[in-house]
């Protein structure tokens, strides 16, 4: 994309005029800066933070829209994609929904007070406790998960389905490469530590 100059500022730099894509206006700005630093990955990263923030911001519109929250909706969801009886041990939700064994506890009985799901002691292990959605909990999902995915469907709906897959693809192998360089397999919610 052709960038535009104006008059140069008062140390005599060239100052980038308006842009529709202000990435390239910081890529330019500390080549011109700091000549031989490596940019090209402000293309992607800084794009992948916006859309994270913009995508997390709309999803909590959504959800508080439907009176869910998001660490409920992914309680729900985990136990909703397990398929019948939508029953896991605390252990599995934890594994699945890649939170600490404290959070899922919290999300469990948060839930559990607004009726959506149940808990009991696991058979023949003391310390499990299984976990299952009620119908109202069931109810809830299924509304929320079509107006979440049905939102999120027309926000990537600007590119072609080829285009899709094909960003899915690479964004599949940038985060399984990020995840091996920093030792870190980890996914949580955007904006969670």
């Amino acid at each position: 994309m052709a960038r535009e100059f104006e008059a140069p500022d008062d140390h005599g730099h060239p100052v980038a005029g308006p842009s529709a894509y202000p990435v390239e206006e910081i890529a330019a700005a500390w080549e011109r800066e700091r000549p031989g630093i490596p940019v090209t990955s402000i293309g992607i990263v800084t794009p992948i933070w916006q859309l994270a923030k913009l995508l997390g911001d709309d999803r909590r519109r959504v959800l508080a829209g439907a009176g869910v929250d998001p660490a409920t909706l992914d309680l729900l969801s985990v136990l909703r994609r397990s398929g019948e009886p939508y029953t896991l041990t605390t252990r599995e939700l934890s594994r699945r929904s890649l939170v600490t064994a404290g959070a899922i506890s919290q999300r469990v009985a948060r839930a559990e007070r607004e009726g959506l799901v149940t808990r009991r002691p696991g058979e023949g292990r003391p310390r499990t406790v299984l976990v299952a959605l009620t119908p109202a909990g069931h109810e809830l999902i299924e509304a929320t998960v079509d107006q979440v995915l049905g939102r999120e469907a027309e926000l990537v709906g600007g590119l072609s389905p080829e285009q899709q897959e094909q960003l899915a693809g690479l964004l599949r192998l940038l985060l399984q490469d990020t995840q091996r360089r920093l030792g870190d397999d980890r996914i949580s919610q955007v904006g969670d530590d």
